[in-house]
């Protein structure tokens, strides 16, 4: 990739997705930055415009609606931006159980974490792959590779992203484009308090974003089909839960999540 290429990232305010900008503009790359939070963008502009000489755009935009990818995709061609790299970071969770839980945050949570990637992947995959040049990573989650009691609908939304970029991933193979996902485990970012996870024991071993994003950003450059940012849960993942009887794999799922008393 050449380190001019301009790379798209959304939920680029804070956590995984703003060092993911940062490690952009350090090696050169112009960035579009899109989030809700204006004065956050904004701030994040300057910092890497000061810092790196580096172009950046902002854009506002909630996820949350269901126009938003296409207002974002609108947006970059009537500025004239070429993308070549998308990175959809944005997603959030939320604990508690599903009956109980409002219905419009969990479709809320469907449309920023599943829909909006589908869409916003449709729309730009298109030009790179005439272009034969160009990458994808879509943030996913280790929660990916099994069902989540108490996250019920944030663990399935995220094994649609695995599943869904590791199709894509085989389907342009003949090309010279790639996708990527990246399956963090806890991440130390505002997504634990956003999604109702303080009191979860495991969220005391959370990783920092930093080290998450260059993980996620090595493995995407170098074209990897799937990044794990900690090699124990690799393993357990790929070669311990699968073997498990399902019942024990949800109870241990369930287990992970059940917060403690204070």
């Amino acid at each position: 990739m050449n380190t001019q290429d301009t790379a798209l990232i959304t939920g680029s305010s804070g956590g995984i997705g703003l060092e993911l900008a940062k490690i952009h503009a350090s090696n050169g790359g112009n960035l579009v930055l899109v989030a809700r939070t204006i004065d956050k963008l904004e701030g994040l502009k300057s910092e890497l415009v000061s810092k790196h000489q580096v172009d950046v755009t902002v854009i506002q935009q909630d996820l949350a609606d269901p126009n938003s990818a296409q207002q974002v995709f609108d947006k970059t061609n009537e500025l004239g931006i070429v993308v070549d790299i998308l990175i959809n970071n944005a997603g959030f969770g939320g604990h508690g159980r599903f009956h109980e839980r409002e219905l419009a945050a969990d479709q809320s949570m469907m449309q920023v974490n599943m829909v909006t990637l589908t869409n916003l992947t449709h729309l730009y995959l298109p030009g790179m792959l005439e272009r034969n040049h160009g990458r994808i990573l879509n943030v996913s989650s280790t929660a990916s590779f099994m069902p989540g009691p108490l996250q019920a609908v944030y663990y399935a939304t995220k094994a649609y992203v695995t599943s869904l970029t590791q199709a894509i991933a085989e389907e342009i193979s003949d090309s010279s484009v790639t996708a990527t996902t990246l399956c963090p485990g806890f991440v130390n970012t505002g997504f634990a308090e956003a999604s109702n996870l303080e009191g979860v024991d495991a969220m005391k071993n959370a990783k920092s974003a930093e080290s998450v994003a260059r993980c996620g950003y090595a493995a995407m450059l170098k074209g990897d089909l799937v990044a794990f940012n900690e090699g124990g849960l690799k393993f357990m993942l790929n070669w311990i839960i699968p073997l498990l009887p399902r019942k024990a794999v949800l109870k241990m799922s369930r287990g992970i999540m059940e917060k403690r008393p204070a």
